[in-house]
């Protein structure tokens, strides 16, 4: 009985073991070794080259116009001789090689000088920062109302697998999903505004109101996509064995779903809003130009008819940089979230 005793000891201790090294595995640095300021200081570092590629990319884009800011700025004076229009292109520095031309704007970014507009010949800092407030309130409601709409539709049609709930949950995010935004702003113009007389048809940040169709059209969307991918990720995890043995139990279907299954969706909802946040902090143009949102959407794509260079290439950068910043963020939390990444990074 004493041998069996130290058996049972000993093999408790084992476990307890096993347990700890998994834990110390688990929770190891990131990335073979990097801690967490090194991994980030080594992500920044790949930063770089990136908005240089993307910037560089977008600068020679633009030089393969039949026109520039100059020809617009003309179009509609009459008839002006080439000599006029050369004067203000060396007077915007656009007679310059193309390599000089990006050097300079390239050194004028790193020193914190975004130039000025071609067109209203305001600082592009300014014009951006005068623009952001509208992006970041559509961004911030279409977030939430995506999230609150979402979660609870993804899991419901999850537990009612083809059940009623099920297929009308599906009929609808397909339908949601189908539709691009400029024919779901339309529908809403038409009902909301021109039959119901609810909403106004053009935003102000200053009347909560008409933010209000400009957002659902980005929730339709959003919500639609976000709905099957919750669904599909709680229908693989309440198959997996362990939800099966919490069943045979007698663990409670809600208690198994909160505390278990439901966590297992951060992950996916993670990416989805990273990729979201990120598309909605660059300012989408069609619905912002649809609603006349006077965000960074419809910012750009006025830079870009009128062939504002300045912007656009001031738009392209916080593109980059969002996209990069918003992923890398994410990309952290998935070792919060998920221990599972962490081990797999491990492995690399």
């Amino acid at each position: 009985m004493h041998k069996t005793k130290q058996l049972q000891t000993s093999t408790r201790q084992s476990q307890e073991n096993r347990e700890i090294n998994n834990y110390h595995k688990i929770n190891k640095p990131l990335l073979g070794g990097l801690g967490v300021p090194q991994y980030i200081f080594s992500r920044l570092l790949q930063l770089i080259p990136i908005l240089i590629g993307i910037t560089f990319l977008t600068f020679g884009m633009l030089k393969f116009s039949s026109t520039d800011v100059v020809d617009k700025m003309y179009e509609q004076s009459g008839t002006i001789s080439e000599e006029v229009k050369a004067k203000k292109r060396a007077e915007l520095g656009l007679d310059q090689p193309f390599l000089v031309q990006y050097g300079k704007w390239l050194k004028d970014v790193v020193s914190g000088n975004m130039g000025k507009s071609f067109v209203s010949d305001k600082s592009v800092l300014e014009i951006f920062l005068d623009k952001l407030p509208a992006t970041l309130e559509l961004m911030a409601i279409s977030i939430l109302l995506t999230i609150f709409i979402s979660l609870p539709f993804g899991i419901i049609s999850a537990i009612n697998q083809n059940k009623f709930f099920d297929y009308i949950i599906r009929i609808f995010s397909f339908i949601g999903n189908s539709l691009p935004n400029f024919f779901v702003a339309l529908l809403l113009i038409y009902f909301l505004a021109l039959k119901l007389n609810l909403l106004p048809i053009m935003g102000s940040i200053y009347d909560w109101r008409s933010v209000i169709m400009p957002a659902l059209t980005l929730t339709i969307a959003m919500s639609s996509k976000y709905i099957r991918q919750i669904r599909a990720v709680i229908l693989e995890e309440i198959n997996k064995p362990y939800v099966i043995g919490a069943r045979s139990r007698g663990v409670k279907e809600s208690t198994i779903l909160i505390k278990s299954v439901l966590p297992s969706t951060f992950v996916t909802l993670t990416t989805l809003l990273a990729l979201s946040i990120g598309s909605l902090l660059g300012g989408t143009a069609v619905v912002e130009i649809i609603f006349m949102w006077d965000g960074v959407g419809k910012m750009a794509v006025d830079a870009i008819l009128m062939r504002d260079y300045p912007i656009i290439q001031a738009y392209v950068l916080w593109m980059s940089i969002i996209y990069v910043f918003v992923n890398f963020l994410a990309d952290l939390l998935y070792y919060q979230l998920d221990p599972r990444v962490r081990l797999e990074k491990e492995k690399l």
